[in-house]
């Protein structure tokens, strides 16, 4: 006769796992003090965007309410609906061909046999991502010059005519897609080679028996095996859709390119601090704020339906 052990299962108090986990807390403690006070306390300011406020009288004065008049407002006004199809249009064309420009060069990184060729390429396009735009609007300005930049050097010795792409609104909004990318694409490769490297290496041993050249094992396994990741990144990245990089578009653009490159953060920006009118800007900061909010839980939900991808 078999002898039954009993296994005893002691559950810990909550008071126990509170002991236990408050070393975690602690430590979490500073993080969570810095979020409080430059993420949510800032949040008390959106009053005034319910105000016809005036400054003199301070964040806490005797403000005049005014209710939704400055929503109302926004609705009609020319150049926040100029601002939002910019930015829409700057932040949709950045995601969609920045995951494009990504996934291509992941897979021809992929492809390179030498290791040591392999990381010098990944650090060279990794580089730009981790300088500000501060930095490279001064290298871009300079490269882009309608005169002496090399850009348009290179377009002349082909016979063709300078362009002023960061002073012409023809070519405003493509520029700043591309060199966002070229700034971002080396970067965002990381989480697609992880993607890659998980592929098990039977399907391609199964596929060079069964004749398949590197193409065809790169549309039938590779794109396939990366699916999952593809499509979790480009639904995590639609809450980004409001957000046009300010930086980016601040450093470069100039009152001439008003027209394709003034986008929502900027605007709020010339009306809050350079006009002082600062219900509007605050109301057009709540309404960004609330659509991001609604994508990103949106983007979230899908993430969690379609990728199985989840945070708590």
């Amino acid at each position: 006769m078999k002898e039954q052990k009993n296994i005893i299962i002691t559950k810990r108090r909550p008071a126990q796992r509170l002991k236990q986990s408050m070393p975690y807390y602690l430590m979490l403690l500073p993080g969570m003090v810095l979020l409080f006070i430059f993420n949510y306390l800032p949040l008390y300011g959106w009053k005034i965007a319910f105000q016809k406020f005036i400054p003199a009288k301070g964040l806490f004065g005797d403000q005049k309410w005014v209710g939704l008049y400055w929503f109302q407002y926004i609705s009609k006004y020319p150049d926040f609906i100029r601002a939002l199809r910019n930015t829409l249009m700057i932040s949709l064309g950045k995601l969609a061909l920045g995951i494009l420009i990504a996934i291509l060069f992941s897979i021809l990184i992929n492809e390179i046999r030498n290791s040591r060729l392999k990381r010098t390429v990944q650090t060279i396009v990794y580089l730009p991502h981790f300088l500000s735009w501060i930095i490279l609007s001064g290298v871009l300005i300079d490269i882009l010059s309608p005169s002496t930049g090399i850009v348009n050097k290179l377009i002349m010795a082909f016979g063709g005519q300078p362009a002023f792409f960061l002073g012409d609104n023809r070519f405003f909004q493509g520029t700043m897609i591309v060199t966002d990318i070229w700034k971002e694409f080396g970067f965002n490769t990381i989480v697609y080679l992880a993607a890659i490297t998980s592929i098990d290496p039977s399907l391609y041993e199964s596929a060079v028996m069964d004749g398949a050249n590197r193409l065809q094992q790169i549309i039938h396994i590779t794109l396939p095996g990366m699916l999952p990741i593809i499509m979790l990144m480009l639904l995590l990245n639609i809450g980004s859709v409001m957000n046009a990089n300010f930086d980016q578009i601040f450093n470069l653009y100039s009152p001439t390119v008003y027209k394709t490159g003034d986008v929502l953060d900027t605007l709020v920006y010339r009306i809050g601090l350079v006009n002082a009118n600062y219900s509007l800007s605050t109301a057009i900061g709540i309404f960004k704020s609330m659509v991001s909010m609604l994508l990103v839980g949106t983007s979230y939900y899908s993430a969690y339906k379609f990728a199985g991808y989840r945070i708590f």
